[in-house]
C-alpha cells in the first residue's frame, strides 16, 4: 500500500525562493528514485513561510528502508540539510480511501454519455463480435447478460458506479473470468479494433481527449486479459478496480511485484 508523507516547513521571511531553489535541485533525487510515486511542495497563501512537501512513495518499507538506505537519499539530503531545522512535523499517512475529484471537469463516464452510452456500445459491440469467425468461438457461449456486465465494468472503469465491483467481484471477478481462456495476440488485436470501431458506430464522443483515453485503456485492458488468459496467469489478488481518468491512470507496477 501506498504511504503518504507530509512534511511541514516554517521558512523565515525572505528565504522562500532559496528554499524552493533547493527543492527543485533536490527533486532531481525523488524523480529518481523507483520507490516515490510522486511529489508537490506547496505553499501557505494565508501564512506564505508556510510550506508543505508531499511526497508519495509506493510504501512505507520501501520509504525507509529502499530511499532511506538507497543511492538516492545522500543528494536529496545534501540539498534539504540547511532546512531541516525549519521542520515542524515530519509523518507518514496511509490512504483511507475516502477520495474523489470535484465537479469542475466531468468524469469521462459522464462525458461519454453515461450507463446508455456504455450500454448503446457494447450491444453493437458484441453483435459484430458474434459475426467475426476469429472472435466467435471465444463467445459463443457468453451469458444473456455478458453484454450488460462488460457495460458496468467500462462504466465503473470510466468513473461511472462501482456496481460490477458490487455484483460481479471487481478486479478479481472480472480476471478470473480469463483464466483458460487461451486468448491469442490476434484475438486480443481483434477485439481492440471492433470495440473502437463500435464506439465509432455507437456515436461516443469523438474528441481527442476522450478517445485517447478510451483506447488507452482498451489497450491496457486487452493486454491484461490477454495475461490472465495464457498458460501462467497470476494469482487472482484483490487488486483494487482500474480507475481511468482526464490524464490519470492506475499507477505503474511492474510485472511480478
Amino acid at each position: 500500500m501506498t504511504t503518504v508523507e507530509y512534511i511541514r516547513y516554517r521558512i523565515p521571511a525572505g528565504g522562500g525562493p532559496a528554499f524552493e531553489e533547493a527543492y527543485g535541485r533536490a527533486a532531481a533525487s525523488l524523480a529518481a528514485a523507483p520507490e516515490c510515486v510522486d511529489y508537490e511542495l506547496t505553499r501557505c497563501h494565508e501564512e506564505p513561510d508556510s510550506y508543505i512537501l508531499r511526497i508519495r512513495w509506493s510504501s512505507l518499507a520501501d520509504h525507509l528502508e529502499g530511499f532511506g538506505t538507497g543511492a538516492h537519499v545522500g543528494p536529496f539530503f545534501a540539498e534539504i540539510k540547511p532546512y531541516v531545522t525549519a521542520i515542524e512535523e515530519m509523518r507518514h499517512y496511509e490512504p483511507t480511501g475516502v477520495a474523489g475529484k470535484g465537479s469542475r471537469y466531468p468524469t469521462v463516464y459522464a462525458w461519454a454519455g453515461g450507463e446508455a452510452a456504455f450500454l448503446r456500445l457494447t450491444d453493437l459491440f458484441y453483435t459484430e463480435v458474434l459475426k467475426d469467425p476469429l472472435l466467435e468461438p471465444v463467445f459463443a457461449g457468453m451469458s444473456p447478460d455478458h453484454t450488460r456486465n462488460v457495460a458496468l465494468w467500462l462504466g465503473e472503469v470510466f468513473g461511472g458506479p462501482a456496481r460490477y465491483s458490487a455484483e460481479r467481484g471487481g478486479h478479481a471477478g472480472m480476471a478470473a473470468h480469463h483464466i483458460g481462456k487461451g486468448i491469442t495476440e490476434e484475438q486480443r488485436r481483434r477485439w481492440a479494433g471492433l470495440l473502437l470501431d463500435a464506439a465509432d458506430e455507437a456515436e461516443l464522443p469523438a474528441d481527442p481527449e476522450f478517445r485517447a483515453v478510451f483506447a488507452y485503456y482498451v489497450e491496457w485492458g486487452t493486454r491484461m486479459a490477454l495475461i490472465y488468459a495464457g498458460d501462467d496467469p497470476p494469482p487472482l489478488d484483490p487488486a483494487p478496480m482500474p480507475r481511468w481518468e482526464w490524464g490519470v491512470t492506475p499507477p505503474w507496477q511492474p510485472q511480478g511485484s
